[in-house]
């Protein structure tokens, strides 16, 4: 099975260089090409896509809202996947994209054996997340997971829902959405729905 790639992102020499490596691969396809969201967004009308490799910063419509856009109806089972690929390995990036309902955060100087296995991993349905930006998210949400000892006075854990609470530990277990959603019996859209909560 071929997975159809779309390359967003407003530089031309960075989406050819994506386009060669993906087209050495006999199971990829660069299937589309747009410089910015507003672009993307057109050529998805017409053009049937698995997974978008979007850049975060483009001029006219930006990733992330490119992104909530594209996930806004996450219930469509051929819904293309978005991975985002930044050179700004920030937080309130991979925040906001994941939020967004983006599968990935990955940085643009990551090792082409590296990106081919993301794409394929946020294809079958998994989430890959740059490991720096993983040990940040590590380092902010831990100290809201419950302990042994029951903790008191935890207002960020109080605000969640019971599911969403359910849904964190096993993000913290480092299951994907699409355990999580085998393991709760929910759908994985209602999973990054929840994950998007959780985030917010």
């Amino acid at each position: 099975m071929t997975i159809r790639v779309m390359l967003v992102d407003d530089q031309v020499l960075l989406r050819t260089g994506f386009r060669m490596v993906l087209a050495a691969q006999p199971d990829m396809e660069v299937v589309a090409e747009a410089g910015d969201g507003v672009a993307a967004l057109e050529v998805l009308r017409s053009t049937r896509v698995d997974v978008i490799l979007m850049d975060v910063r483009m001029p006219n419509l930006d990733g992330v809202e490119t992104t909530r856009r594209i996930c806004a109806d996450g219930t469509a089972e051929d819904a293309p996947k978005v991975l985002i690929l930044t050179t700004f390995d920030l937080d309130e990036y991979a925040f906001s994209a994941l939020k967004a309902g983006a599968s990935g955060f990955m940085l643009k100087d990551v090792p082409p054996d590296e990106l081919l296995g993301a794409i394929r991993a946020v294809h079958s349905g998994d989430a890959v997340v740059a490991p720096s930006t993983t040990r940040r998210l590590l380092d902010r949400f831990t100290p809201m997971l419950p302990s042994a000892a029951p903790q008191e006075g935890r207002p960020e854990l109080r605000r969640l829902t019971e599911r969403e609470r359910e849904v964190l530990l096993l993000v913290a277990q480092g299951l994907s959405n699409g355990e999580i959603a085998a393991r709760l019996v929910l759908s994985e859209a209602t999973v990054k729905t929840h994950v998007g909560r959780i985030l917010t």
